[in-house]
């Protein structure tokens, strides 16, 4: 293959049944900005439209239920009121040419009484309370012991899960992330840190990862698994993740994943930089070389990695999260090799338009188009 044949960032690609205009997806980003009933609103509105011309835009996490809740503020996608926001939101991604997917979100045990419904326990795959704290409407408070989750609960949460795949077809979505990552309930499941059950969702690799299979199959049999993605962080210890054999669990679940033809695998390498603290570490070239399909990375990549990454053939595609948040016009500000906006990581959670809405698109040369 000549260098002139090799994908750079701005190279077309089909996924599945779309055919994205270029390489660059913007990452997943809590941003905690939903108004009153966990409602997407004017602010999102114009956030998301602003970010349009990404190949593709991942939503922040889009709790699935009320239960599934972990943070304040984060747009809900189990009502009918949140699946109108949401509308709004992929109508004026739509109108500017945008393609977008609904990322699906339990947090499991990352959660607190005081976001739960009743006041009850967050719930986990065992009842072990994870090091750290809570993001509450009242501030940080210390993560509290879960609930371990009963048989009957796994697969009503299953269902939640499928409900809300409906949902996002229904708001006018073009795909669903699954978000089996970053300490989160589905990850929970997935590592022997977190999952100390007995019973079939538990023990081997093959038990653990059983729940996350199971809600593969419930939101394909919405979507079709060629609208589907799934998102992991195999070297990841944020909320206190950890492993003893990673490299073995996550060899098991892309095999096993790859009878899905899923639009995609969505690998962060977050944590690559803190041997250990998951487990042991790994070469996650080795996913790379298991899995049949489209392959996204993720992890403080910029122009020039990314199109190294794309061009040595370690990804397909390439998501950004904070170069996102502070240049709406990533893509238009990567052909032009900058400048770019320096975040702002203060406004990061919650506020307003500051730092959401607020940052200035790349100046335009005169007499340019």
């Amino acid at each position: 293959m000549t260098s002139a044949a090799l994908p750079d960032l701005f190279t077309s690609l089909k996924m599945g049944p779309l055919m994205l205009p270029n390489r660059i997806v913007m990452a997943p980003m809590t941003r905690n900005r939903a108004g009153e009933g966990m409602v997407p609103g004017d602010l999102m509105v114009s956030y998301y439209a602003q970010r349009a011309t990404a190949g593709l835009i991942v939503s922040e996490g889009a709790p699935i239920s009320p239960q599934a809740v972990g943070y304040p503020n984060t747009p809900g996608l189990y009502n009918a009121e949140q699946v109108r926001g949401w509308k709004r939101v992929t109508a004026a991604v739509h109108a500017r040419g945008g393609r977008i997917f609904a990322q699906l979100w339990h947090v499991g045990r990352i959660s607190h009484p005081s976001l739960q419904p009743g006041g009850g326990l967050p719930v986990a795959p065992s009842a072990l309370r994870p090091e750290g704290v809570a993001i509450t409407a009242q501030g940080p408070q210390p993560f509290v012991a879960p609930r371990a989750l009963t048989l009957d609960e796994i697969t009503r949460i299953v269902e939640d899960y499928e409900a809300a795949a409906q949902n996002a077809l229904d708001a006018g979505f073009d795909g669903v992330e699954i978000h089996a990552a970053n300490g989160y309930l589905l990850d929970q499941f997935l590592r022997d840190g977190s999952n100390l059950r007995t019973d079939c969702y538990g023990g081997d690799p093959q038990g653990r990862m059983r729940f996350l299979l199971e809600v593969m199959d419930g939101v394909c049999s919405v979507w079709g698994a060629s609208r589907v993605g799934l998102r992991i962080s195999p070297l990841q210890p944020f909320n206190d993740m950890r492993d003893s054999n990673p490299e073995y669990l996550f060899t098991q679940l892309v095999k096993a994943l790859n009878s899905f033809d899923l639009a995609y695998l969505h690998v962060t390498e977050m944590g690559k930089d803190a041997p250990d603290q998951a487990g042991p570490g790994f070469d996650l070239s080795v996913l790379r070389g298991l899995w049949r399909g489209l392959y996204m990375t993720n992890g403080g990549y910029d122009r020039d990695s990314a199109t190294l990454a794309l061009q040595s053939g370690a990804a397909d595609m390439v998501s950004f999260g904070a170069l996102y948040i502070a240049n709406p016009d990533l893509v238009e500000r990567f052909a032009a090799g900058g400048p770019f906006n320096t975040p702002d990581t203060s406004t990061y959670y919650g506020g307003g338009a500051k730092g959401y809405t607020d940052y200035p698109a790349m100046p335009r040369l005169p007499g340019a188009a």
